[in-house]
């Protein structure tokens, strides 16, 4: 048995309404028109669907029942249009993120905004942190998420973090043994600012791992080669802070902007934006 959503909607109009005249004026139809709706419905199902009196409309058990289907079903048809509605955006995105920022989440919020919007196309950068602000300036980028020492710029903050040394759990270093450091390949303002810190103090340290992947530093931390600078949504289980050990300097707090282009951001940009910064908020929320 098909029933037809339009004859559902007219019958759950007339429920929520309490009476054919008023769900008739919201559904732009006649009176007559839903009168004759609402007897095509129940010549279908078999069974009478409401209770009618010169001056009250009530449902019956079976009308109570056959209700909360036909709510299901149009929420499921209009769950599906909402889905695959046709978006009046369109145009093209360039958008850049530091591997550290999102992470394995980085590949949903693309694939949510590709869906609501299939008309945009999408290009997203991975980059080492201080290259995006570049790009942004010189109009490679429309819009980025860029890191910067808390405190030096204004605008769309999505979250601020501190600093941290971490090194492997069970990390212990020899008595007079020179600090191994891995660092991010330059540019990179995590490198920038632990060199800063370290060239400040008078201790004895060394560079024994470089690269430019998040991954890589981690898994030098973690197998025990070396000390690395990392913010808390970084470090991973076996980690350990060092944070006043060994002499080590304290690091500044990160802020994580939203920036974008100096070119008036299109519609496209504008919903991608929005997307990032309620990303954000829901990261917020989820620590």
């Amino acid at each position: 048995m098909n029933f037809d959503p339009t004859l559902l909607r007219t019958f759950v109009a007339v429920q929520e309404s309490k009476g054919f005249t008023k769900a008739a004026a919201r559904l732009h139809l006649t009176q007559s028109a839903v009168s004759h709706q609402i007897r095509r419905l129940e010549e279908q199902v078999g069974r009478p669907l409401l209770h009618r009196t010169t001056r009250r409309l009530a449902l019956t058990e079976d009308g109570e029942e056959f209700l909360r289907h036909a709510e299901q079903i149009l929420h499921s048809f209009d769950a599906l249009a909402q889905r695959f509605r046709t978006s009046p955006i369109s145009g093209s995105v360039r958008f850049g993120v530091p591997e550290s920022y999102m992470g394995e989440r980085l590949p949903q919020v693309l694939c949510q905004f590709r869906r609501a919007f299939p008309d945009v196309r999408l290009e997203a950068s991975v980059a080492v942190n201080l290259d995006l602000h570049r790009m942004v300036l010189a109009g490679e980028l429309d819009l980025a998420v860029v890191p910067v020492v808390a405190g030096t710029m204004e605008g769309i903050v999505l979250q601020r973090a501190p600093l941290h040394w971490v090194a492997t759990e069970n990390f212990e270093l020899p008595r007079e043994a020179s600090l191994p450091i891995a660092f991010s390949a330059p540019p990179c303002i995590c490198r920038m600012l632990t060199l800063e810190a370290l060239n400040a103090t008078p201790l004895h340290w060394h560079s024994v791992f470089t690269s430019p992947s998040l991954a890589d530093l981690r898994a030098a931390a973690l197998t025990g080669l070396a000390i690395a600078a990392l913010s808390p949504q970084n470090m991973q289980p076996g980690m350990k802070i060092l944070d006043g050990t060994y002499g080590l300097p304290p690091l500044p707090d990160l802020d994580t902007f939203l920036i974008y282009g100096e070119d008036e951001p299109t519609p496209a940009v504008r919903e991608f934006g929005r997307l990032i910064q309620q990303e954000a908020a829901a990261l917020k929320m989820r620590a």
